[in-house]
């Protein structure tokens, strides 16, 4: 087998589909715009990143299959078409069941995106080189994530403006260039050759992948992708809320906290991949989940706004390297497995869909009460973290 090249005309249009990966994350925009509708319960609103979420529970190791017959070029490419329907979907309204069919699109998008992109990074890439494009395609996404607030709130009404739309939800125009955008990515992609590899021996199936939940050591991780996805997405959508009822901050100002949380999460993948370099990644873990778990705490006793913005940006850098952390943890244990153990922390990633809504109705009874859950997720993964360096 011929060494591959490094092809930049080809690596880009790849990266982009991390770019286009991020849009998922929109999920935090969807609720605060449509909390101006008072007619709906905030913590109904979490139903948002539910019907987005769900769905790497149900489609992940399906998806999983198929994209071993069909390649990861064209799972990519479908993934990115329906991502660019639901973004679209909205231009039928701005009512909560339309954000709602409109993200659950995202939803079925992003998973198959999640499922395909990675694996097809490291075929277009040279030989050791793929940890670093990795890293480099997580800085991407997060990039796509600290945008999407500003051009939802700002440049959505600014194009409503230019085009004469005065109708209610002007935010939707940022969806729409996001849409423009997964369309020009997929024809990229489409444009490019791309020589994949391809699975020797036999294939993961259904079987083999729940079959490994029986491993408790696997068992445990799965459930910590399931809980520090779930912490990402709570924070995404409910963030706004908990600075609006419990500091006074205006809603328009506390929409940016997600932009804080994906910037610091950002900066903490790339600190991240040095300090790996000199310590464990099981140690690692336990670091990580004890300074979410500060952030936490200190961000339920503060009443200062400014201290509040710090805690948003300390509780992400916790969390930042927990999902990458345990996936390797995972793989590392069991190396023969890595196809079953993808397909089983992509479906993980649910967590995203149920813990956000939990999150919203603790915090709708007391506006601490939703910290308090992500602080007992945290907990979990301390407990992990002590569990697998034992192991």
């Amino acid at each position: 087998m011929r060494e591959k090249k490094f092809e930049i005309s080809i690596i880009i249009p790849v990266l982009m589909s991390f770019f286009v990966m991020s849009f998922i994350d929109l999920v935090g925009t969807g609720v605060d715009e449509l909390k101006k509708d008072a007619s709906v319960p905030t913590y109904i609103l979490q139903l948002i990143p539910f019907v987005a979420f769900i769905w790497f529970f149900i489609l992940s190791v399906p998806v999983g299959i198929w994209q071993d017959k069909v390649g990861k070029k064209k799972a990519l490419n479908v993934a990115i078409i329906i991502t660019a329907i639901g973004l679209f979907f909205p231009v039928f309204g701005n009512s909560f069941p339309i954000i709602l069919i409109a993200f659950s699109l995202l939803g079925i998008g992003n998973t198959i995106l999640q499922v395909a992109a990675n694996p097809l990074l490291v075929d277009v890439v040279p030989p050791g080189r793929s940890s670093s494009f990795l890293s480099l395609s997580q800085s991407i996404k997060s990039v796509g994530s600290i945008l999407g607030p500003f051009i939802a709130g700002m440049i959505g009404p600014f194009l409503a403006n230019l085009f004469g739309d005065e109708s209610e939800g002007s935010w939707r125009w940022g969806l729409y260039l996001f849409a423009i955008i997964s369309v020009l990515t997929s024809l990229w992609l489409t444009s490019v050759k791309v020589e994949e590899t391809r699975s020797e021996g036999q294939r993961a199936s259904m079987a083999s992948c729940f079959k490994l939940l029986g491993n408790g050591f696997i068992f445990l991780l799965v459930i910590g992708i399931f809980v520090v996805v779930g912490i990402d997405v709570a924070i995404n959508s409910n963030i706004a809320t908990f600075l609006t009822e419990k500091l006074g901050v205006d809603l328009e100002t506390a929409k940016y906290g997600k932009s804080v949380y994906f910037f610091a999460k950002m900066t903490g993948t790339l600190i991240g991949a040095g300090l790996l370099t000199v310590w464990s990644s099981r140690k690692f873990l336990t670091g990580s989940s004890i300074l979410a778990g500060i952030g936490l705490i200190l961000i339920m006793m503060t009443n200062h706004e400014i201290t509040a913005w710090i805690l948003i940006g300390v509780i992400s850098l916790g969390v930042s390297n927990i999902f990458p952390l345990i996936f390797s943890i995972a793989v590392e244990k069991m190396p023969t497995r890595s196809n079953e153990i993808s397909g089983l922390m992509m479906m993980a990633i649910s967590g995203g869909a149920v813990i956000p809504f939990i999150t919203g109705y603790a915090m709708s009874m007391n506006i601490n009460g939703g910290m308090v859950v992500l602080l007992a997720c945290t907990l979990y993964l301390f407990l992990i973290s002590i569990y697998v360096r034992k192991k």
